[in-house]
């Protein structure tokens, strides 16, 4: 028989049917009535965040280390609108979310009501889908396709705006898998790939002489199996592979065939194998910017498959000569099937491939002068891997130099245990997804690695962690200065570094005391150690101040507008060489 319930009631039974556990908000005037419905069940816990944007980043970080969709719960105006960057973070690296908003009543929207704003237009640029909920009678199947459409396909955000009459008002609830709430399902993204492309694929792989395989988030998003099921295909070819920003963790960094990660500030051997490969095998990436550097020049001897889910990320950014379009994980075990049974073998010029990648190798792009007196930012990096590796640990940065270091010193080994803004760039990321991160996984090691100036633009989620009993370490680079920024202002502006420095930063040590966390310092690298092993023993938050060098640049770097094989390493990038290096098409490129 059908159920009669309140709009607000239906929301929560909505959110408990799709197995959410764990909802991440702030209220307001025109969502009170849900939030006095989860006030009188006990199936879903809300974290209260300090501030919608943490809201969404910490379901961001729920999301992209469980695996399921992070949902939000704010109010109408400024609650929906402070949502916009986590839905475009979510949206651009392809993160599932589905937000429920409070909106005016029905009867008031388009009137410039108190706290009303277009939050359907407002979002429609920043969204994989939107709603706007008239009738109470949809309510249900509309919260239900809300999730089906997250998580189907690339996975990305969705929003769900409710107005406050709809929340009052008595409707009928349906289930997930009654007829009534199946009509989505027309959207049916193919998972299939094509068999003949698949088994072309496959011959292609066999053909070629210096295949390198590219893989990208899309590899963990397709869900535990894909990455288990690329290692297993880099053994069977014995290729080898590098990664994106987001996709570090599908392969191995221990692997014998990782390279590192490639692109702007990627190793030398991994942007020296993409430009001189014949084959690139894509997998769950989007030849975005930071990974092509200049375009026409990009891989100019290569046949190039791309793999993806995404069927308008193919030929987007760089031509390809054989696109797949399907599950990532499906595909990849079908062309194994097909590897084996025809009894492939890879060409006997990969041993002289690799007998090249050595030689790449052997420059040791990730060298950087130690120092007796200062923390070089690199070294605390690998000294809090050191310290972890492991431990069941999760690792979440802020947006900057020092995550480009952690992308590269910090060694990951499984998918869904590395958490940062890659397309958007978010500055502030990082905190609140380490929350939702804690979230997930209340008895994991969850460490967020901070700049000194990206930190402070969510500090106020450390309220959230204490209140919540959340232990996140955040990891602080404390260099004084918007690191990324002033580089880029030394080796392009003449070094004129133009607002860049931050005078007036807090004493982080005190602050964490002010919030009823902990406060912890180093400044020299014999304290460090120490100083990090108190950090993991404390269960409690911690702000950690790890004074470093100031002025420390992040190589390698390719240069704007240059290829990968024109990308220079530290020992090579004075302010000089950059500034040739980067001619006027590159200046205007970030």
């Amino acid at each position: 028989m059908a159920e009669q319930m309140t709009g607000a009631e239906i929301v929560l039974r909505a959110l408990a049917d799709q197995g959410v556990e764990h909802l991440f908000g702030y209220p307001g005037g025109a969502v009170l009535p849900i939030y006095d419905a989860l006030f009188q069940q006990d199936k879903v816990r809300h974290v209260l965040v300090r501030h919608e944007q943490g809201a969404g980043h910490a379901a961001e970080g729920y999301a992209r280390s469980t695996g399921k969709p992070g949902v939000v719960l704010v109010t109408s105006g400024p609650g929906a609108t402070n949502m916009v960057t986590p839905l475009t973070d979510a949206l651009m690296d392809s993160v599932p979310l589905v937000c429920i908003s409070g909106q005016v009543p029905t009867h008031l929207i388009g009137t410039d009501a108190f706290q009303e704003a277009d939050t359907v237009g407002i979002t429609r640029a920043c969204t994989k889908h939107n709603f706007l909920v008239t009738d109470v009678n949809d309510l249900a199947r509309i919260l239900h396709e809300a999730f089906y459409v997250a998580t189907t396909g690339r996975p990305g955000p969705v929003l769900v705006d409710v107005p406050k009459d709809v929340q009052f008002a008595i409707g009928t609830y349906v289930g997930p898998n009654q007829v009534e709430a199946r009509r989505h399902l027309g959207y049916q993204p193919p998972r299939q790939g094509d068999p003949e492309a698949i088994r072309y694929a496959a011959r292609m792989m066999a053909e070629a002489e210096r295949p390198v395989f590219y893989t990208g988030g899309g590899v963990i998003n397709a869900g535990p199996d894909a990455s288990r099921l690329l290692r297993e295909l880099v053994a069977a070819t014995g290729f080898p592979v590098t990664s994106t920003l987001t996709g570090l963790g599908a392969y191995p960094a221990s692997g014998d065939n990782w390279l590192g990660m490639l692109g702007m500030h990627g190793t030398y051997e991994a942007n020296m194998v993409m430009h001189d490969a014949d084959l690139i095998i894509c997998v769950g990436a989007r030849f975005d910017d930071r990974i092509t550097g200049r375009t026409d020049a990009f891989s100019p001897g290569s046949r190039k498959i791309h793999i993806d889910v995404d069927p308008s990320s193919i030929n987007k950014n760089i031509r390809v000569d054989l696109p797949i379009v399907g599950d990532a994980g499906q595909i990849m075990s079908e062309i194994q099937r097909v590897w084996r049974e025809e009894g492939l073998r890879p060409r006997q010029e990969l041993a002289d491939w690799w007998t090249q990648i050595a030689k790449w190798r052997a420059r040791k792009s990730l060298s950087y002068k130690k120092s007796d007196d200062v923390i070089m930012p690199q070294y605390a990096v690998q000294r809090l891997y050191e310290l972890t590796r492991g431990r069941d640990s999760y690792v979440t940065t802020e947006v900057g130099q020092h995550q480009m270091w952690t992308a590269q010193y910090y060694g990951f080994d499984e998918p869904n245990r590395w958490m940062t803004s890659g397309g958007l760039g978010t500055m502030g990321y990082g905190l609140p997804s380490a929350v939702g991160v804690q979230v997930a996984h209340p008895g994991s090691l969850v460490v967020c690695v901070a700049g000194d100036a990206s930190v402070l633009m969510n500090m106020q989620e450390l309220s959230t962690a204490v209140q919540h009993n959340l232990p996140i370490k955040v990891f602080i680079l404390n260099n004084q200065y918007m690191g990324m920024v002033r580089q880029w202002q030394q080796l392009l502006h003449g070094n004129r570094l133009s607002h860049s420095y931050t005078e007036s930063l807090p004493d982080f040590v005190k602050l964490a005391e002010a919030y009823g966390a902990v406060g912890i310092r180093a400044e020299t690298p014999g304290e460090l150690d120490s100083a990090i092993n108190e950090m993991i023993a404390v269960d409690r938050p911690v702000l950690f101040d790890c004074r470093v060098a100031s002025l420390e640049n992040c190589f390698p770097m390719i240069p704007s507008g240059k290829a990968h094989n024109e990308m220079l390493l530290a020992d090579e990038a004075n302010d000089e060489a950059v500034a040739n290096a980067i001619g006027a098409a590159g200046r205007a490129l970030v």
